[in-house]
This record gives C-alpha cells, sequence and structure tokens, in this order.
C-alpha cells in the first residue's frame, strides 16, 4: 500500500511539474508571438507611409490608437472611441444618430492599451455597471508636427475561402496610399496573386470619390500600367510610375487571372472599409469639436 502511495505521489508531482512546465512555455511562447505580431504591423504600416530602414520615419511622427467599440446597456445600442488625450484616455459614447451621450476617463497605460483584455477591463471599470461593451475595431492616425496626415485602417472581410486581413493606409481625403494583405487562404496561383504587386499596387492612389463606385474589371493589365505596378522589375523610374498611375487612378480594378472572386472580395472589402471609416471618422471629429475634447491627434 506504501509503495502504490508513493508512486501516485510521484506521478501527480510529475503531472503538476509538467503541467507547469507546460503552461509557462505556453505564456511564454504566446507573449512572443504577440510581440512580433505587433512588430510586424508596425513595420508594414510603416511601409505604407512610404517609410523603410533606408528612409526611416521623421521623430516628429506619433502613431496614435484608437479603438471603437460597441455599447450595450438594455435594450439600447450605441457606439463609443476610446481615444487618446493629453491625460491619458477617454472613452466617447455616441448615439447611433450621431449625438453625443457621454464622456468619461479610462484609467490604463500606453502600454496596457494596446492588449484587448487589460483594456476592455479598463473601459468597464470606467463605465460601472449596467453597461456592456463589444471591441468592433481600431484605426490608427498618423500626426506629422501636429497635424493629421494618415490613417491606418485593419481590416478584414470574407474571401473566396475564408477571410482576409489586411491593412490600408488612407490620407486625410480618404486617398488610398495603400494596401497590404496580412492574412489570407486564397488559392495559390489564383486568389493568392491579391498579395502580388500588380493587384495590390491598383490601389494605391485611388481617390475617395473612385473608391466609393470601384469595381472589377475583367480586361487585361495593359502593358504600361503593368510595368508600373511592377517597377521594380521593369525598372521604370519614380516620376514615370507616379505619371502612369495618375492616369489610372480613377479606373477600376483589373481582376486576377481565373480568380475573379477573389479580386472583387478584395476590391469590395478595400470600398466598405474606407466608405464606413470616412463616415465614422466623420461624426466623431465632429463631436470631439461639439465637446471640446482635446485629442492628442
Amino acid at each position: 500500500m506504501k509503495d502504490i502511495l508513493t508512486i501516485i505521489f510521484r506521478l501527480t508531482l510529475s503531472c503538476l511539474l509538467a503541467g507547469l512546465v507546460m503552461g509557462a512555455g505556453y505564456i511564454m511562447t504566446t507573449k512572443a508571438k504577440q510581440h512580433n505580431e505587433h512588430v510586424n504591423e508596425q513595420k508594414v504600416m510603416l511601409s505604407l507611409l512610404g517609410y523603410s530602414d533606408d528612409n526611416p520615419a521623421p521623430a516628429t511622427m506619433e502613431l496614435h490608437e484608437v479603438y471603437r467599440y460597441v455599447v450595450t446597456e438594455g435594450e439600447e445600442l450605441s457606439i463609443a472611441y476610446l481615444v487618446p488625450v493629453q491625460a491619458g484616455f477617454t472613452f466617447v459614447n455616441i448615439g447611433l444618430d450621431g449625438n453625443f451621450l457621454s464622456q468619461v476617463p479610462v484609467d490604463i497605460s500606453a502600454e496596457k492599451v494596446l492588449k484587448g483584455d487589460d483594456r476592455d477591463k479598463a473601459i468597464m471599470v470606467a463605465l460601472g455597471t449596467g453597461k456592456a461593451i463589444r471591441f468592433a475595431d481600431q484605426t490608427v492616425v498618423v500626426s506629422k508636427d501636429g497635424s493629421r496626415m494618415a490613417y491606418l485602417l485593419p481590416g478584414e472581410f470574407p474571401g473566396f475561402k475564408t477571410f482576409i486581413k489586411v491593412i490600408l493606409a488612407v490620407d486625410p481625403t480618404f486617398t488610398l496610399l495603400g494596401l497590404e494583405i496580412m492574412e489570407h487562404e486564397e488559392d495559390p496561383g489564383l486568389g493568392g496573386e491579391i498579395i502580388q504587386d500588380y493587384f495590390k499596387g491598383q490601389f494605391k492612389g485611388k481617390p475617395f470619390a473612385a473608391i466609393k463606385t470601384i469595381a472589377v474589371a475583367k480586361l487585361p493589365i495593359p502593358d504600361e500600367y503593368l510595368k508600373a505596378l511592377e517597377s521594380q522589375k521593369s525598372g521604370l523610374d519614380e516620376s514615370e510610375v507616379s505619371r502612369i498611375q495618375q492616369l489610372y487612378s480613377d479606373k477600376d480594378i483589373y481582376a486576377l487571372t481565373g480568380a475573379t472572386i477573389s479580386s472583387k472580395s478584395v476590391t469590395s472589402g478595400v470600398k466598405a472599409i474606407v466608405r464606413k471609416f470616412a463616415y465614422r471618422v466623420s461624426i466623431l471629429d465632429r463631436v470631439l469639436a461639439e465637446q471640446d475634447i482635446k485629442v492628442s491627434f
């Protein structure tokens, strides 16, 4: 009997130790993965703005995270934004009619606000009981020398198979500065070509007026446009690339051969993200101005 108890004790102890090791490894791996994902997103965002290791962003440029939430109180729904202000963060609640409802300061650090769980807990503490929140999306407002220079819009939409995750960059007039495909499961050699410059590069430089009505054309890409989109291969200089892109800035997106559905998915997804953002940010800016809320951007 004594031997059996000893064996059970040792097995239990071994399981506990193994669990601790595996748990610690999982936590460390998850944190490292989250850190790497954040670093990669930051690198992509900077590249969409035209910056790289060879052309670093100016010291006066800042990235400001803005988080959008859906707030539920009883049967009432509203939209709220966690925005950075000079003294930290504040949660601005706006009715579905676009009118200001409330504002509460949120006690959270710039480091913890990046973590969803910490951010949600801090908001709930600030709101008190009786309300529920659901994270909707985030926007990164880019400023330089105190003035807005761009918006970075992470988003996702249905593709041919699963969801396609992207990051868009638009300027203050909502002209597209660039598009990067972050994740997708489209078919290799067909819809998977959405990651290629000759496809995603077509969105660059599209003005808001064109984006609002943009569609997909089932036509081959004109040779001069293809060369401009693949300028690194064709050797065209920047001025010539810019001239050609301007000629096609109000044109539809040329579909990928054999992947019209994937082409339409990206085109429709980009159009929806930009149109919805333009509408929402206009309401947010109006409310911030009316309530004299001094945001950091």
